[in-house]
């Protein structure tokens, strides 16, 4: 599937799949000058990108998971959602949850995108639904 994108900063770096069974392709910071994130802080790092995604896609901004283990890097709203309307730069709410401050510089792979298929629902009030052996079993239902 072919995906268009613009440069909308000139040291943008387009999508990398880094393996060939990858599912994701990585994202890299876009920044002017390298920021510190300090414990705790949160911050949209762009991406210098804008994309054009086919109707009934969307693309997911997962975290990279080395980063998460060794600095405690993570994608706050994860996973972020691109859809298929949005023309906008994409940008990374990054959180530091680790034990001291990450700097972040232009080029640094911060998160994944790998895209999923999206199916479009129609609600339709029920005055009641069918049974199933669950039921209105919730968190912990299954005993762990």
């Amino acid at each position: 599937m072919k995906i268009d994108f613009i440069k909308l900063h000139p040291a943008a770096q387009p999508p990398q799949q880094m393996s060939a069974g990858a599912a994701g392709y990585d994202l890299f910071a876009c920044l002017d000058e390298d920021i510190s994130l300090d414990i705790g802080q949160r911050i949209a790092i762009p991406t210098g990108l804008a994309i054009s995604l086919p109707q009934g896609y969307e693309a997911q901004i997962r975290p990279r998971s080395g980063l998460a283990l060794k600095l405690g890097l993570g994608v706050l709203n994860s996973p972020g959602t691109i859809d298929s309307d949005y023309r906008g730069e994409i940008k990374v709410i990054l959180i530091n949850l680790g034990t001291e401050p990450i700097a972040i510089s232009s080029g640094m792979r911060i998160a994944q995108m790998a895209f999923c298929k999206v199916e479009h629902m129609i609600f339709v009030e029920s005055t009641n639904l069918d049974e199933t052996k669950r039921a209105e079993g919730g968190f912990g239902h299954s005993g762990h």
